[in-house]
């Protein structure tokens, strides 16, 4: 997981992604089997748009890694120059980090409606 440079915490999305029907499959059928972590990766394709990343994250290379049962799977994107690939692989700045959550605070999305 990226980390929050020049700190021992680490920064996530929230993400979904797209796995073969027969990936998927497997990974249901092992979702509450104790030791799950020992599953190779999975391909997949990031399907969420994270809209402080430019260019768009849709349709990225992933490898999808799962994790021990209650952990949600680690989402490893294909090592490329693609901003957001860069910080996964070399961390963000805590700066990065508030200006992320500061746009998310004040998405329109996030809005109270009128």
């Amino acid at each position: 997981m990226p980390a929050v440079i020049g700190s021992d915490e680490v920064f996530s999305w929230a993400a979904w992604v797209s796995l073969s029907r027969n990936d998927f499959a497997r990974v249901m059928d092992f979702w509450d089997a104790p030791g799950r972590e020992t599953e190779k990766p999975y391909f997949g394709w990031l399907s969420t748009d994270l809209f402080l990343c430019s260019p768009s994250t849709i349709n990225l290379k992933t490898h999808v890694h799962t994790r021990p049962i209650g952990q949600r799977p680690f989402i490893e994107l294909e090592p490329t120059d693609r901003p957001l690939a860069v910080e996964q692989r070399t961390g963000v700045t805590m700066e990065r980090v508030r200006e992320i959550a500061e746009a998310v605070l004040h998405h329109p999305t996030n809005s109270e409606s009128k």
